[in-house]
């Protein structure tokens, strides 16, 4: 079977074509950073329109590299939610459009199905039950995969996510627009335990987030530090250590109490915060006192892609779903919602 997947949710035009029997045949993604950079976060209108202008030449463009021709594929995947309203319809009015003209299918995925199916791309896979850390944008999640599409949300952010607080934080610090890369460059030039920054959340039961705080006491932190005068460089990456290591020590204190709640021993993480280099370094040590192991996405696959959708569409098609060619989209779509 092979499945053209599109992803436009957000700020990244992404295309790819999944074959069943030989994996990924080709991808390509486009990133909409510089157009956002200068705003400090996505614009949703600018985005929403250069996915208009990226979208076929990018499906034109992957299906030439996988040698596909539209005969040969059984269905086309979309991203319908949740998301940017505006940049979902682009990627459903599309896909709805190529499915009719094609005689095939349209299959509507859900966004953080995508990411969390991504690591099963791999090889070795994790093999389900496992628990899944979802860290993408807006979203921080913790879910118990009993099996595709079989999903139980165990814990989530109830306000700010990782990646928005990352963003946040790093607009605060003057350090530029997307957060999560520019907070962990910062903090390499870091001085460890300059700052002691708190660790929301953990001091309670449950697996639920809260990250606002933790972006306040940022902000305190950087007005006290500041004074009357500009923060110099050091103080910047003194903070962002801080801010990046609290935001890492939570995450991974969560992983473990809810690896000891399931007494699952596989634990994924995907999303774009899952490419952060310290947060894989702490899971790491934790799986290993756990006698658990952590899966990842490839790092190209960790932010938003084509190939997670169309892999994720593959597996709603064995599940059984039942297109149709009107054109949905979901702003907000709880995980729970799905039907395996």
């Amino acid at each position: 079977m092979r499945i053209l997947g599109i992803e436009t949710s957000c700020d990244e035009t992404g295309v790819a074509v999944y074959d069943s029997e030989q994996g990924i045949l080709a991808d390509a993604l486009y990133s909409q950073i510089d157009l956002h950079a200068e705003y400090g976060g996505v614009v949703p209108e600018l985005a929403s329109r250069d996915h208009v202008r990226k979208l076929l030449p990018l499906i034109d463009e992957v299906m030439q590299r996988a040698a596909c021709a539209k005969t040969e594929l059984d269905a086309i995947a979309y991203t319908a939610g949740p998301g940017l309203v505006g940049a979902l319809m682009v990627g459903a009015s599309v896909a709805k459009s190529l499915a009719f003209a094609w005689g095939i299918p349209a299959v509507a995925v859900h966004h953080m199905e995508g990411h969390l199916l991504a690591p099963l791309l791999e090889d070795p896979a994790p093999q389900a039950p496992f628990i899944a850390l979802l860290v993408s944008g807006g979203h921080t999640q913790l879910v118990n995969v009993e099996a595709i599409g079989r999903y139980e949300i165990l814990g989530e952010s109830l306000d700010d996510a990782a990646g928005e607080a990352f963003d946040k934080t790093a607009k605060m610090l003057g350090l530029g627009y997307p957060g999560g890369p520019a907070i962990a460059r910062a903090a390499e030039q870091g001085t460890p335990g300059r700052f002691q920054f708190p660790r929301p959340m953990v001091d309670r039961p449950g697996l639920d987030f809260s990250f606002s705080g933790l972006k306040t006491f940022t902000l305190n932190t950087r007005d006290d530090c500041a004074g009357q005068a500009d923060l110099n460089s050091q103080d910047v990456a003194d903070i962002a250590w801080a801010f990046q290591d609290a935001v890492v020590d939570t995450l991974a204190l969560k992983c473990r109490r809810a690896l000891r709640q399931t007494g699952a021993r596989q634990l994924v993480v995907a999303g774009g915060v899952s490419a952060n280099r310290l947060l894989r370094q702490r899971l790491a040590e934790m799986v290993a006192k756990e006698k658990a192991e952590v899966f990842y996405p490839q790092l190209r696959y960790c932010t938003d892609n084509g190939a997670m959708i169309a892999f994720a569409g593959y597996q709603r098609m064995l599940a059984g779903s039942d297109p149709d060619l009107k054109v949905q989209v979901r702003a907000r779509w709880p995980l729970s919602e799905l039907q395996g």
